[in-house]
């Protein structure tokens, strides 16, 4: 894997999992408790053996950034090893990223510069667990000038994804981007499922560099890879589709966009469960991220029938304090205080959440910082909860916004 520089796009706003990407970019959002979403790509990452890595920012990235500083920091410069977070710098123009395609595009004097044989393109904002070792290989030993890695999903959320039409050589012949038309080509390798394009690339170097140099000078083009350049490779590239094989060790093939605040919601409630389709356990494929320095969790009073300080069915993480609460299968991040006599039942508590005295929260999720004051009630009727500028959900998720980035600093 020396020969292979992976960049990650980390540069979308997030914008369907507002208010949590307010403040930070999408693939900074916390996570199962203790992760950020890009924490799953980048330890594929690690634990594939890729020891160049650049990711490409744009929105509201200064959390990312710092988390990737100060969490990330562990290869070796001397070695050649890198963990370098990209800005746009408006090198080849005066535009900011105008796709996919052109974020890799503006940075390919860096990519040129690594002389890399192959580069891997990567979505930062997806968990799952995936071995890129096993698909390069793949790439390699089909003679392949660009690798698409597949999924196989239901026909009915085609619209969602990229939808690859494959031969029996695996070679992709035909490529449509989020079809609306009820009809999607199905998979050679299940004929009641669709192959969708999971936004994970395998690119042969100079067959990338000319690519993105052809789709630059496309008038017209939204310089998006599922858009343009994939569609566009087929007729002068060999395009080759690389099945998911899921490391995650269960019966079930793991990925999930979290591009939703529906989504986002049920992955995280996923992880409570006594059987996780998720397995955060594994220590083959451990998942790393930055740990700030806590305290334990800790749980205080006892008192039967009167308040008791615990959780069931739950993740607590480091510097939690559970005084006289219960918690019922929830996600606590670092950093939750939840006092005396509340109830909190199937929700997601950020980093600093306060929940004050004779509190109930239900179905719902707790953006950073915030603080319910005593007696607050949430998650129990979603036209009161709108009222109170609270977000409500298709499926009835309330989201509770943090205070403002002002509030935040002077809070601390």
């Amino acid at each position: 894997m020396e020969n292979v520089l992976a960049i990650l796009l980390a540069g979308g706003a997030g914008e369907r999992l507002h208010p949590l990407t307010r403040y930070t970019a999408k693939p900074g959002v916390p996570f199962g408790g203790s992760y950020r979403i890009i924490d799953f790509t980048l330890s594929n990452c690690i634990n594939s053996d890729l020891r160049r890595i650049f990711i490409l920012t744009q929105y509201k990235a200064l959390e990312l950034n710092r988390h990737i500083r100060d969490g990330w920091n562990i290869l070796s410069p001397e070695l050649g090893e890198f963990i370098e977070a990209i800005p746009p710098m408006k090198r080849i123009g005066d535009d900011w990223y105008l796709g996919t395609a052109d974020a890799v595009h503006q940075n390919a004097h860096s990519v040129v510069g690594e002389t890399p044989d192959l580069v891997i393109i990567l979505s930062a904002d997806h968990i799952y667990k995936m071995n890129y070792h096993h698909m390069v290989e793949w790439h390699r030993s089909h003679t392949a000038d660009v690798t698409i890695a597949t999924i196989q999903i239901a026909p009915d959320e085609a619209r969602r994804f990229g939808v690859a039409k494959i031969g029996p050589d695996h070679r992709v012949t035909g490529f449509e981007e989020k079809p609306q038309h009820g009809n999607p080509v199905r998979s050679i390798f299940n004929a009641d499922m669709v192959s969708a394009s999971m936004g994970i690339y395998i690119f042969n170097t100079n067959v990338l560099m000319d690519e993105l140099r052809r789709d630059a000078e496309t008038p017209g083009s939204a310089h998006d890879f599922g858009n343009n350049i994939l569609p566009n490779c087929l007729s002068r590239r060999r395009v080759i589709a690389y099945d998911f094989l899921d490391i995650n060790a269960k019966a079930a093939r793991y990925w999930r966009d979290v591009g939703t605040l529906d989504a986002y919601y049920e992955a995280n409630m996923d992880l409570v469960s006594v059987s996780p389709e998720f397995n955060l356990y594994d220590q083959k494929w451990p998942i790393r991220t930055r740990v700030v320095q806590q305290p334990p969790a800790k749980f205080v009073f006892a008192q039967e029938g009167q308040r008791m300080g615990l959780a069931l069915d739950s993740i607590v993480s480091a510097g939690c304090i559970v005084s006289g609460g219960r918690v019922q299968s929830s996600v606590l991040s670092p950093g939750v205080r939840i006092n005396s006599f509340c109830e909190v039942d199937r929700s997601i508590l950020m980093p600093n959440v306060r929940i004050g005295r004779n509190s109930r929260v239900r179905r719902s999720i707790i953006d950073n910082d915030a603080e319910l004051p005593e007696g607050s009630q949430v998650g129990y009727d979603p036209n009161e909860d709108r009222a109170k500028g609270f977000v409500v959900t298709e499926s009835g998720i309330t989201v509770v916004p943090g205070p403002s980035q002002e509030m935040a600093r002077g809070a601390s």
